[in-house]
C-alpha cells in the first residue's frame, strides 16, 4: 500500500499543511495516495476517486483533490465545478511545476506539502476564508487499497 511509503512524521506534515492551507481558503483540500494507477489516464482516475470521496458534496462546490500514484510516478490536481466555472483551463499548472520540482528530487512529502500550500494561497483569490467556515471534508489522506 502507499501508506507505507511514508513515515508516520510525513503523513503528519502532510495533513498540517492541509490544515494550514484551508486557513487560507473555503476551498476543501484532499490527499488521495496510492501506488498504481487504475486507468490509462491519471486526471480520469483522480476524478473517480474524487467522485469515490464524495468530494462533489461542498457547498460551493469548491473541493480540490490531490492525488498521486506513488508507483506508477503519476499525479494530478482536480478542483470541483465551482472551482473551474472561475479559474482558467490553467489554474493548477503552477501548483503542478512546483511539486514536479520535489517529485523529481526524490522528495514526495516535501512536494505534496509545496502543492497543498499553494492550492490554499491561490484560491484565496477566488473562496477566501469564511469566518463561520466549517471544514466539509476530512483532512486525513486517504489511501488506495493497492
Amino acid at each position: 500500500m502507499a501508506e507505507a511509503s511514508f513515515s508516520k512524521d510525513e503523513k503528519a506534515r502532510i495533513k498540517a499543511a492541509i490544515e494550514k492551507a484551508e486557513l487560507n481558503t473555503s476551498g476543501e483540500i484532499r490527499v488521495h495516495l496510492e501506488n498504481h494507477c487504475s486507468k490509462a489516464n491519471v486526471l480520469d482516475r483522480a476524478a473517480q476517486v474524487f467522485a469515490q470521496l464524495d468530494m462533489h458534496k461542498t457547498a460551493a462546490r469548491n473541493g480540490v483533490l490531490v492525488y498521486m500514484a506513488v508507483k506508477d510516478h503519476k499525479f494530478a490536481i482536480i478542483g470541483d465545478a465551482g472551482i473551474n466555472a472561475k479559474v482558467a483551463e490553467d489554474f493548477w499548472d503552477v501548483t503542478k511545476e512546483k511539486m514536479l520540482a520535489h517529485f523529481k528530487a526524490g522528495n514526495l512529502t516535501a512536494g505534496l506539502e509545496e502543492g497543498i500550500l499553494c492550492a490554499g494561497e491561490r484560491l484565496k483569490e477566488f473562496f477566501p476564508y469564511q469566518k463561520d467556515d466549517k471544514n466539509e471534508l476530512s483532512d486525513d489522506i486517504s489511501f488506495g487499497k493497492n
